[in-house]
């Protein structure tokens, strides 16, 4: 399937990671870290935008740190398998996290128990990318923007059927602030992830799907689905060309997959800034942040305080969509 070469794109990047490494000064000289090697944890399958991310960092950083820099996925339960690992680590800076919207601003509201806190827990180094979340139809349900859907789905209650890459994520959760907004009664069908959605939707087995941009955007360019708008309140510059929800007629209407850097509570408040300085200097790189556009993510790191206020703000507003769609899991 096209999409599949979205992932092998993305991989692309990490050869652009070598050449930044000459701009970068050995930060590690000060206090003494690193002495070993560095584990990022990435609470999803392989080939994703937290995998893609997690490697362009442990490449940059291998080469300007002199440590190896290992990247291990661990996925399961919404992320929560290598959340929980990286929550329970020594705080010494050799084990991180790639965070995400549905670990730290879904997750606790949507499990009934959790063994971590998703905020208290950890350690915010800084936002890494975020990629807007896309709602594309399958070609043969004859509608040609939002509007028109949602007016098939008034005519229709309940007979249409979004997907999802899983009860939880912020693409599910993305259909059920859509459901709110838009005053509409569709059917949720969860999938294990995007191979199995993608494929449904372009036979007709599903009639939506809320997917990641950066994971859609081969099929969209390829004319095999049509998309209808992107999540975010502003048009994206990986495909500006599709407009938002929120002019068609759902102002306000904002739901973008994000990606962070985490690291255990307590973590010395030294090696944090030294985290986040080598996090900025690799995704500021010019042509890292192009090819990373290129493939429907957009980086722009910042401070840690930046990330707490934003995992704040994104925790209270999802725990009022999760609570509104009364889904609820056990871990």
């Amino acid at each position: 399937m096209q999409f599949s070469k979205v992932a092998h794109s993305l991989l692309l990047i990490l050869c652009l990671c070598i050449g930044t490494s000459h701009a970068q000064t050995n930060l590690s000289a000060k206090a003494g870290w690193p002495k070993q090697p560095i584990r990022i944890i990435v609470s999803f399958t392989p080939g994703g935008a937290p995998d893609i991310l997690a490697r362009v960092l442990a490449e940059s950083w291998q080469q300007s740190l002199g440590v190896p820099v290992l990247v291990e996925n661990r996925p399961g339960y919404g992320g929560n398998i290598g959340a929980d690992l990286v929550a329970k680590s020594d705080p010494d800076g050799y084990t991180l996290l790639i965070g995400t919207v549905g670990i730290h601003a879904i997750n606790g509201a949507l499990y009934e128990k959790m063994s971590f806190d998703p905020i208290k827990d950890f350690t915010p180094i800084s936002f890494l990318a975020s990629t807007p979340n896309v709602l594309i139809v399958n070609k043969q349900l004859g509608v040609n923007n939002v509007h028109e859907l949602i007016e098939l789905a008034k005519a229709k209650p309940n007979q249409l059927t979004f997907g999802s890459s899983g009860v939880g994520t912020s693409l599910h959760m993305s259909g059920e602030l859509f459901k709110e907004m838009a005053g509409i009664q569709i059917r949720h069908i969860p999938y294990k992830g995007r191979a199995q959605s993608l494929p449904d939707l372009v036979s007709g087995r599903i009639s939506i799907l809320f997917d990641n941009l950066s994971s859609s955007l081969a099929l969209i360019k390829a004319g095999e689905v049509q998309a209808l708008g992107v999540t975010t309140l502003k048009r994206s510059n990986s495909a500006p060309e599709i407009p938002t929800l929120a002019e068609q007629g759902l102002p306000g209407f904002e739901a973008v997959s994000w990606f962070s850097l985490m690291a255990p509570a307590h973590l010395p408040l030294d090696i944090q800034k030294r985290l986040n300085q080598i996090t900025r200097q690799t995704l500021n790189n010019s042509q890292i942040k192009n090819r990373l556009l290129a493939g429907g993510l957009e980086s722009s790191p910042g401070s840690p305080q930046d990330l707490s206020k934003l995992i704040a703000a994104e925790s209270n507003k999802w725990s009022r969509v999760v609570l509104q769609s009364g889904a609820k899991l056990e871990q």
